[in-house]
């Protein structure tokens, strides 16, 4: 019989979650004043992590 190992991808996911929280934090900070300054810093928060995730891999190389 096959294991339900459903579980251990919800780790990887929480710190996922956590990294575009923390980079939504950074990004807002550092916008500048206008709408479209904080549309973009939710953007990069979004896609931060992921970056960051393939330099690290890349690092491994």
């Amino acid at each position: 019989m096959a294991e339900d190992r459903g579980g251990a991808a919800g780790g990887g996911g929480a710190l996922y979650g956590l990294g575009v929280l923390g980079a939504w934090v950074y990004f807002w900070q550092d916008a500048r004043d206008g709408f479209w300054w904080h549309v973009l810093a939710v953007l990069e928060g979004l896609v931060w992590p992921a970056f960051m995730v393939f330099e690290a891999f890349s690092a491994l190389d």
